[in-house]
């Protein structure tokens, strides 16, 4: 198999990005789009103020709190923009797209991995 490069998008701004970089403990690139192109191209929405701050998000803070995790105390950035999780193909297609629901919604790393690995 191929090399496979990873990369994180966000939407805050750039000068946020290495602080949001240390603060995550991430080894790859993290780019900014403060316009939320690529979250429109994809598709990732925006989520309702019960389904984002509601109790299914609530119980996967408290699950994942004890792990070291925790969410910001007072959040900077749109609380209410739903992101996902893409696999592009060497060729420029997608071959994995998954739009999150909620905080709370994210596809297993297991069917992402297995994603990058059908490339080949």
């Amino acid at each position: 198999m191929d090399e496979i490069a990873v990369a994180l998008i966000t939407f805050t701004d750039p000068a946020n990005l290495a602080e949001h970089r240390a603060r995550l403990d991430l080894s790859f690139p993290v780019l900014s789009d403060p316009r939320r192109q690529v979250y429109e191209m994809f598709g990732f929405g925006r989520g309702s103020l019960r389904r984002v701050w509601g109790l299914r998000s609530a119980k996967r803070y408290l699950a994942i709190g004890p792990k070291g995790l925790r969410a910001l105390r007072v959040p900077t950035e749109d609380t209410l923009q739903l992101g996902g999780d893409v696999v592009i193909g060497p060729e420029g297609t997608i071959r994995f797209l998954y739009r999150s629901e909620g905080p709370d919604d994210r596809p297993s790393i297991d069917a992402v991995i297995q994603a990058a690995q059908d490339l080949d």
